[in-house]
């Protein structure tokens, strides 16, 4: 038995980590970087969401990376909407010491814990419209089984060797801590107390026999995966923090617990006197969704995309690419980092009583209305700010004012009687600026309007591509606002249908307007799933014509001929989005009449 430390795990290799990332997977590592092979993630993806912890209920954070998921998901189904070829996985971790301790301050068996604050979570994710394939919990009986073979594909391997620990352990984080990472701060009583450098939490000196996984054999095989992958973490300030991890050691990892002290868990296949260690039992999940052990699950690794929040980025970035590369798999596709919520400048915290409810936010602010106010606020390099007038400021600005009083505008009876998709004239809009005789009408800028539109799906699948959602968004509200301008510059209210000389024009400015409102409603569909159904049917946009695949704007512009011209609008769904201050909306109305 050897005796180890934090800070230095001693072990020798049986075959190196250069080795296994070499030959973990050759489709994907024998011609090039995995970055470079986008047919694998266009064929099939499997976006997930890190487990939740069940020690508390869920906030605002947690809803931040299920709706960022799901976002991610449902653009990727609209680009790609092949049957059974997205897969999108969330849940629930619900082992380990933090939960044991949890349960038993609540005077509660963890299994009943564990079963109500679950519920919460699925009743969230619900409600706020998360369109996930399969909710995991890490007490299934598939998951078990799954850790415990990987487990053993790990033992086979030769990466895991019993050895005394002796160092500090952070049960809230519910991690290991070299002494670089533990510092000295006041406690209740006055005294000083260790805590984690990273997290303030406490934390206490451990030594117990583990078993030890060789992690320090994969500094060489995780530095040449990030470097051939520059995109596998983004956005790129998180995967320069890996690689700076990295060139630091990196010693090898205590990967079970004494059952004695923590016997919530998954135990060490063939020693009941250990305890799997949490992070490795639920960074598995990944795997138990897809059908791990079985061959199936091989078609969806690794074509996964990993959306985590950054305070989890070691264990994702780090750990799990090394036990996966220690498995003789390949590691994942991509890892998606995002930032934290803060409430009026300070950090989420229970003892401050500045949590917020999201389920209180969606009944509030609607759920679409919610979605779009987090997607489009979050910024995943830092950490953003939450509270109530900001919300209500930008849904009214952007959903209420702007996309709804456009749709308002371009389908009212009194501006469009007939109820239709008008006719687009090109003599009033040539293709061209310049073109045509006295009869056009169309100014510089409305030229402008229709590249800033004919380019904003690409524009938006760019953004999506690189995790950059509330740009996606951004881009969208300025277009919204350029249409908004179109329509006022023209007062479409101002001409006569009965007039030879107005009709035309007329009838054109509503149809770019309407062109322009069906390309808002098709890309706003990941966000704003039912105001953009809302949207989409109120323009008589069938189901089968709101893919991003073949998203055609102004098609009668550039000599094409337009399914929807001549169509009959849907019916009147009443006010796209409700103005939330009610007060400034009865001064609006007043000021109008």
């Amino acid at each position: 038995m050897l005796r180890i430390s934090a800070l230095r795990l001693l072990a020798g290799p049986r075959a190196s980590g250069l080795w296994l990332l070499q030959h973990s997977n050759p489709r994907l590592y024998g011609s090039g970087p995995l970055g470079a092979r986008d047919d694998i993630h266009d064929a099939r993806a499997y976006f997930t969401t890190p487990i939740f912890y069940v020690n508390a209920a869920p906030h605002i954070g947690h809803l931040y990376s299920a709706l960022l998921a799901d976002a991610l998901c449902r653009h990727h189904r609209l680009r790609l909407p092949r049957a059974g070829a997205t897969r999108f996985s969330t849940g629930t971790d619900e082992h380990g010491l933090k939960i044991q301790q949890a349960a038993a301050a609540a005077g509660l068996a963890p299994t009943e814990l564990c079963d109500r604050v679950s519920a919460q979570f699925q009743q969230l994710f619900r409600d706020a419209g998360i369109s996930s394939t399969d909710f995991i919990r890490t007490t299934e009986a598939r998951h078990r089984s799954a850790v415990q073979h990987f487990w053993g594909a790990l033992k086979a391997r030769g990466l895991l060797y019993k050895g005394l620990y002796e160092g500090w352990y952070c049960a809230s984080d519910e991690c290991f801590l070299p002494e670089t990472k533990v510092t000295q701060q006041p406690g209740p009583s006055g005294d000083s107390c260790p805590v984690s450098l990273e997290s303030g939490h406490p934390v206490s000196w451990t030594k117990e026999e583990n078993y030890i996984f060789r992690l320090s054999q994969f500094r060489e095989p995780l530095q040449q995966w990030l470097r051939d992958n520059p995109q596998v973490i983004i956005p790129e300030p998180f995967h320069h923090t890996v690689l700076q991890w990295l060139e630091e050691e990196l010693p090898d990892l205590s990967v079970s617990r004494r059952s004695s002290h923590l016997h919530w868990g998954i135990p060490v296949p063939g020693d009941d006197s250990q305890t799997i260690y949490v992070w490795l039992d639920a960074l598995v999940n990944y795997l138990t969704v897809i059908g791990y052990p079985n061959a199936e699950f091989k078609s969806w690794w690794p074509a996964t995309s990993h959306i985590i929040g950054k305070d989890i980025l070691k264990f994702h970035a780090i750990y799990w690419p090394a036990l996966l590369l220690g498995a003789g798999m390949s590691p994942p596709y991509r890892i998606f980092v995002h930032s934290h919520w803060t409430v009026c400048g300070q950090k989420m915290s229970k003892s401050l009583g500045n949590v917020v409810d999201p389920r209180t936010c969606l009944d509030r602010y609607t759920v679409d209305g919610f979605r779009y106010f987090l997607l489009r606020q979050g910024v995943p390099n830092w950490d953003c700010d939450y509270y109530d007038e900001k919300v209500v400021k930008l849904l009214d600005s952007e959903l209420a004012d702007a996309l709804g009083g456009l749709l308002n505008r371009c389908t009212a009876n009194r501006i469009n009687p007939f109820g239709t998709y008008p006719t687009f004239c090109t003599t009033c809009f040539p293709s061209e600026p310049g073109l045509g005789g006295p009869s056009v009408r169309a100014r510089a800028e409305d030229y402008a309007l229709v590249s800033a539109v004919a380019t904003l799906p690409k524009q938006v699948a760019d953004h999506y591509a690189n995790f950059q959602i509330y740009k996606a968004l951004e881009a969208v509200s300025s277009c919204v606002r350029q249409t908004n301008g179109f329509v006022q510059r023209h007062a479409p209210w101002k001409l006569n249908w009965e007039s030879p000389v107005d009709a035309p024009w007329l009838g054109t400015v509503l149809h770019v307007a309407l062109e322009c409102l069906r390309v808002f409603g098709t890309l706003l569909q990941p966000v704003t799933p039912s105001l953009a159904d809302k949207l989409l049917s109120r323009l008589g946009v069938t189901d089968t014509e709101r893919g991003l695949g073949e998203l055609y704007f102004l098609p009668r512009f550039y000599g094409h001929p337009c399914p929807f011209e001549g169509r009959r609008l849907g019916p009147e769904t009443g006010l796209l989005f409700p103005r939330l201050d009610q007060s400034r909306a009865w001064l609006v109305k007043a000021h109008r009449t």
